[in-house]
């Protein structure tokens, strides 16, 4: 009994560690959306994007349009390119976020299209240079140079913990005299299998630049 109960624990221990190498692995060797950070928030930060490119699909359900926009960076293009997925996941949400409201999507209150989700291109991809996608419900969004306030959280995101998180972020910009610019959004730069307390997310707002 006792070898039996050593064994499970070894067998635990093995799959924890095997389960956090996959985390390291998939985080490191992920690109990211490039930033400059200009100063520290309460618990997040504000920070400057350059121009960026997505591609982005509306789509009944997230399943859907996810499935659009990896087959995209799969191939889905007009030069049959594959293109490397760049962290974060972005996602905005009407419903968990009443007052406004990376992958980006956003849920609408029309049956056809529920979700708009949006994928980042990598950073050498310009509006010139961004294969065109041959689906047609797929499209490429160009997005300015951007001042963008964040705040830094971990774990899952469920609607009550984006909201708490949105309300958070939105009081900190009162106390300093930020207004947001537009809808807060959500970022997450994990993927699925990464365990919940490795995770990396943040709410985002963009902000007029100071």
């Amino acid at each position: 009994m006792r070898l039996l109960t050593k064994a499970a624990i070894l067998g635990s221990g093995v799959a924890l560690a095997g389960w956090i190498g996959w985390g390291l692995y998939s985080t490191r060797g992920t690109k990211t959306v490039p930033y400059e950070r200009l100063r520290t928030l309460d618990g997040g930060e504000l920070r400057q994007y350059p121009q960026t490119v997505l591609v982005e699909t509306s789509a009944p359900n997230q399943r859907i349009a996810f499935r659009r926009l990896f087959n995209y960076i799969s191939g889905a293009n007009q030069r049959d390119e594959s293109i490397p997925m760049t962290a974060p996941v972005e996602t905005q949400s009407e419903d968990s976020i009443p007052m406004t409201a990376p992958v980006r999507s956003a849920v609408t209150n029309t049956d056809a299209d529920s979700v708009r989700m949006a994928f980042y291109l990598p950073a050498e991809y310009s509006p010139e240079t961004a294969p065109e996608p041959t689906e047609a419900h797929v499209s490429l969004v160009t997005e300015p140079r951007k001042a963008v306030a964040v705040d830094q959280f971990s774990w899952w995101t469920p609607e009550w913990r984006v909201a708490r998180r949105t309300r958070k972020l939105l009081s900190t910009l009162d106390r300093e005299g930020m207004e947001p610019q537009g809808d807060p959004y959500l970022l997450r730069y994990n993927d699925p299998w990464t365990p919940p307390f490795m995770r990396r997310n943040e709410i985002a707002v963009e902000v007029l630049p100071t």
